[in-house]
C-alpha cells in the first residue's frame, strides 16, 4: 500500500473513532444528567401514573419501546410525546430519561421512549438513516398500542437529545406528512442536523476530504466520494439524514439547544439549522448555552429556562384536553 493510501486510510479510520469515543463521553453527560429544578421532576406512583415496558413494534432486538399513561384514563383525547434517548446513534436505552417522560405523563400526556437499533459490532448495518426508519416504524404501533390501552391518541409532539435529538428532527421535519396523527411541536438538544466538513472541524474533517468522507458515510450507510464536497450533489446524497434540509413553512414549532462549546455535535453545525427556521418564518425558540460543550452542564440556567419553554410550548401546542 502507498505512504499517501496509508496515511489517508490512517485519517479515515481516526476520525470515526474520535466520532464514537467523543459522541459516547456526551451520552455520559447528557441532558437527563442536568440538575434542574425540582418542578420538572415527580414522584413516580399509581396517581400520577402506570407504566408498560418493552412493547415490541419490530423483529430486531432493539425494536422496543415503552409507555408511561396518565392516572386519568377518562378523558376522549390524549396527546401523545415521544422523546428519543441519546447514546452518539450507538449507546443509550429508552429507560435512561424515565424520569422526563414521568413528568411529562404527570401533565396528562401519553409519554412514550423508543429504542432504536444501535450501530455496534452486532449490528454493523446500523446507521443515522436506518435508526430514524425505526422510529417512524414504531410511530403507529405506539398509537396504537396507547388506544388499545384505553387512550385516544390524536396529536403528539416529539423531542430527543443529542442523536436522539437528531431522530426526532428528522421524524418532525422529514417525515411528519407520513405519521398517522399530526405532530404539532418538536424540541431537542444538542442534535446534529447538517453534515459538512467545514463544521465538523473537531474531526480533524477540514483538514482530510477522504476522512470527512469516511466519517460521513457511516453516519448515512452509503459511501460518499470526497470530491462531492461543496456541490448540489452532496447536498442530495446527505438528505435523507440531514433534518435543516427538510425545514420549510409548514415544518412545526420548535425548542432547541446548543452549547457554545460542543465538540461532539459541533457548534458551527446548528447554524444550518437556526437559519432554515429563521428563514421559513418557523416559531422557534433558541438557547444557546455559551459556557457549556456537549452536556450544557455549565448553563444549569439556559437548560432551566428551555424546559419551562418547552413545558409552556407543550401547553400552547399540545393542550391537554
Amino acid at each position: 500500500m502507498k505512504t499517501e493510501t496509508k496515511k489517508r486510510l490512517y485519517f479515515v479510520l481516526l476520525g470515526v473513532a474520535l466520532f464514537i469515543i467523543s459522541f459516547l463521553a456526551g451520552a455520559a453527560s447528557r441532558m437527563s444528567s442536568i440538575s434542574i429544578d425540582k418542578k420538572f421532576r415527580v414522584e413516580w406512583n399509581d396517581n400520577v401514573g402506570r407504566k408498560i415496558t418493552d412493547l415490541s413494534y419490530g423483529k430486531g432486538s432493539e425494536n422496543k419501546f415503552d409507555l408511561y399513561l396518565p392516572a386519568d384514563n377518562k378523558r376522549k383525547a390524549y396527546g401523545l410525546v415521544v422523546y428519543i434517548h441519546p447514546g452518539g446513534f450507538t449507546s443509550g436505552d429508552k429507560a435512561d430519561d424515565k424520569e422526563l417522560l414521568q413528568w411529562l405523563c404527570s401533565k396528562g400526556y401519553v409519554a412514550a421512549s423508543i429504542n432504536y437499533t444501535l450501530a455496534t459490532e452486532k449490528n454493523p448495518g446500523a446507521n443515522v438513516y436506518t435508526q430514524s426508519m425505526d422510529i417512524r416504524r414504531a410511530m403507529p404501533v405506539v398509537v396504537k398500542e396507547a388506544r388499545k390501552h384505553g387512550y385516544n391518541i390524536t396529536e403528539m409532539a416529539i423531542g430527543g437529545g443529542s442523536a436522539g435529538g437528531t431522530l426526532a428532527m428528522l421524524y418532525a421535519y422529514r417525515d411528519a406528512t407520513t405519521s398517522p396523527i399530526p405532530v404539532k411541536m418538536l424540541f431537542e438538544c444538542v442534535g446534529p442536523s447538517s453534515f459538512y466538513s467545514e463544521d465538523w472541524t473537531p474531526y480533524g474533517t477540514d483538514k482530510d476530504p477522504k476522512a470527512a468522507a469516511g466519517l460521513f458515510s457511516m453516519l448515512l450507510g452509503k459511501k460518499i466520494n470526497p470530491n462531492l464536497f461543496g456541490t448540489a450533489a452532496y447536498d442530495s446524497i446527505m438528505k435523507p439524514i440531514s433534518a435543516y434540509m427538510w425545514v420549510d413553512s409548514l415544518s412545526v414549532p420548535t425548542v432547541c439547544a446548543y452549547g457554545s462549546y460542543d465538540k461532539v455535535c459541533p457548534f458551527l453545525s446548528s447554524r444550518h439549522l437556526i437559519k432554515a427556521l429563521k428563514d421559513n418564518h418557523v416559531p422557534f425558540q433558541y438557547f444557546e448555552a455559551t459556557h457549556s460543550g456537549h452536556g450544557l452542564q455549565n448553563d444549569t440556567d439556559v437548560y432551566a429556562a428551555y424546559m419551562q419553554t418547552v413545558s409552556d410550548w407543550l401547553d400552547k401546542y399540545l393542550p391537554i384536553q
